[in-house]
């Protein structure tokens, strides 16, 4: 969900993301933490990871297929492991630092992104529909492994796959 501008949507997205991405920075922050005591381990991952993430941004999907990078920006982490060193410093405690910092990870992820994501969420008419920017760049750069029968289209505040909603 993470790759196409137009696949951040408001629900899926939202869930998916934070708590595939928050096993690594994790367990670097418990391995920093115990034999270190360095509170910034989840921050030092995410940061690299960023950065992966953006080489890879550009020299894969800019470099070879030419599609605008504002398509396929990353999302930004950075909040919630910053958020998640806090905790795990100011507590000590590895049970802590799960429960309210993890807690704390996934409610911020959204919000920490929503400045870069806001101007693709706004409504457009177009061709007598009403959509999102993010929909119709989604439409005018058709990817190959996504044809337009299989496109999530927005209907209402629900997307759909096909002909199921997403629950």
């Amino acid at each position: 969900w993470d790759f196409w501008s137009d696949w951040k949507d408001r629900r899926l997205w939202v869930t998916v993301t934070p708590i595939v991405l928050i096993t690594f920075p994790a367990a670097v922050q418990a391995v920093l933490w115990e034999r270190f005591r360095l509170p910034f381990g989840a921050t030092i991952v995410i940061l690299g990871l960023l950065l992966g993430e953006w080489v890879n941004r550009y020299f894969n999907f800019w470099g070879w297929t030419y599609f605008p990078i504002n398509f396929v920006f990353p999302a930004s982490l950075i909040p919630g492991a910053i958020l998640l060193d806090v905790v795990l410093m100011l507590s000590g405690s590895y049970l802590f630092t799960a429960v309210i910092g993890g807690m704390a990870w996934g409610l911020v992820f959204y919000p920490g992104n929503w400045p870069i994501i806001a101007p693709l969420h706004v409504p457009v008419e177009y061709n007598g529909m009403l959509m999102s920017v993010a929909d119709i760049q989604g439409y005018h750069y058709v990817r190959t492994g996504t044809p337009e029968y299989i496109r999530m289209v927005e209907k209402g505040t629900l997307r759909t796959f096909g002909k199921d909603v997403a629950p």
